[in-house]
């Protein structure tokens, strides 16, 4: 092998003759990718009288394997919305530097208006739906939360294939069947969101987290917690859970032939 930086992993053109860089080259397709590899698991979020609360753990998994443990997943647009990343979480890097050119452009318009969280979840339908059309999908399900054009709050879901839908509460990944039924306890419709309050809405998104601790093995327990109303966005990243308890799991019985 050649040892000399420049020339690292290749064999010496010296001795075993120039490189032969056809063998690299495909007579296939070009592919996109087929399935996501670092990926993020559940975001929750739920609306209550005055804005929304959203969460999402720290943890991004290479395949089942909990590999980086400070990949934050939640970010803030201007100063009235707020973006969950699920899923791939390259796309969510791509999506995160897409989006910091957009609050930049937006910063530099002579116009008063900037995007709200229904336009800014319109704008990202939009290009999720042309990467999808293009067969090059962003491998992403976000939820998009904040205020509308009339201070009211907003939390919509638009996924890989451009699927849009909103609801009183919404969650991803394993949350959509684990989280989602606690939180529609609260609000089950949208009459239900004007008597949450704030301090409720967040005491429901953390016991949320802490059941996809629980049983989601893709969880972490360290978590991100935001919070949008008209007084701005309350973001913290190093949440932590609190009063676990694992009683429950000696009456949990595992395949196969269980001895009483």
């Amino acid at each position: 092998m050649d040892h000399r930086p420049q020339a690292w992993g290749r064999p010496r053109d010296d001795v075993y003759g120039a490189y032969d860089a056809s063998f690299m080259q495909t007579n296939g397709p070009n592919q996109h990718t087929q399935s996501p590899v670092v990926t993020g698991t559940s975001v929750v979020a739920i609306k209550f009288k005055d804005g929304v609360v959203m969460a999402a753990d720290n943890l991004a998994s290479y395949g089942s394997l909990a590999r980086f443990t400070d990949v934050k997943r939640i970010r803030t647009f201007a100063s009235s919305s707020i973006i969950g990343f699920g899923g791939d979480v390259s796309d969510m890097q791509y999506l995160d530097r897409h989006l910091t050119e957009l609050s930049i452009d937006e910063a530099y318009q002579q116009s008063a208006h900037t995007l709200n969280a229904r336009s800014l979840h319109k704008y990202l339908s939009k290009l999720l739906y042309h990467r999808r059309s293009k067969f090059d999908p962003l491998w992403n399900h976000l939820l998009v939360a904040g205020l509308d054009e009339e201070g009211k709050p907003f939390l919509a879901a638009a996924d890989l294939l451009g699927t849009t839908f909103s609801s009183p509460s919404l969650a991803t990944g394993f949350g959509s069947m684990l989280a989602q039924p606690i939180m529609r306890k609260y609000v089950p419709d949208e009459a239900s969101v004007a008597n949450l309050t704030q301090e409720r809405a967040v005491e429901v998104v953390r016991e949320c987290m802490k059941v996809l601790f629980y049983r989601d093995a893709r969880s972490l327990d360290s978590y991100s917690l935001a919070i949008v109303t008209k007084d701005g966005i309350t973001l913290t990243e190093d949440e932590k859970l609190e009063d676990q308890s694992w009683a429950f799991a000696d009456r949990i019985k595992g395949y196969g032939t269980q001895t009483v």
